[in-house]
């Protein structure tokens, strides 16, 4: 519980003292894309541009594998980071045809990652557990540290 209280006086703190971030004054070829998704799943903007820049660090082409005991058990690709487990869902409503979008298109890869967190929200409530699953992903949330490391690394960029 400590623990839980120190990480949510660390976050008003960071958020306090930061009211002019040099972050928020970065603009980036993809501002609008942000822009858009925020507008259209009600996200701040400049939440999934942190996002984005924790897991990306906003470059556009950006594949990392998921590893354990050096077995891939995953690939998450572009700028949010859009985990393959996701790919038969988004080919199946017809977002994609091919991972390569994910790569080659990073407005969309930005409006899936915004859809993704907006679905995420929807499950478990707009808190900084939910956030950290963005990362960790639902079957993965019994790792809170985990979670809540990822959570805190996105609001300070945020």
């Amino acid at each position: 519980m400590r623990s839980v209280l120190y990480i949510l006086l660390s976050c008003i703190s960071s958020l306090i003292f930061s009211l002019q971030p040099a972050y928020s004054a970065t603009t980036t070829r993809f501002d609008a894309c942000f822009a858009q998704a925020g507008q259209r799943y009600l996200i701040d903007p400049l939440l999934l541009k942190s996002i984005a820049t924790v897991e990306s660090s906003l470059i556009p082409d950006r594949i990392n594998h998921n590893k354990e005991k050096g077995k891939i058990l995953s690939t998450d690709y572009g700028l949010m980071q859009i985990n393959s487990s996701h790919i038969p869902n988004l080919k199946k409503l017809g977002v994609i045809k091919d991972k390569s979008e994910l790569i080659d298109n990073p407005c969309l890869n930005i409006q899936i990652g915004a859809w993704i967190l907006a679905t995420h929200f929807q499950k478990c409530g707009i808190n900084w557990s939910c956030l950290g699953s963005y990362n960790a992903g639902f079957k993965k949330v019994t790792n809170r540290k985990e979670s809540n490391t990822h959570a805190m690394s996105t609001i300070n960029t945020w």
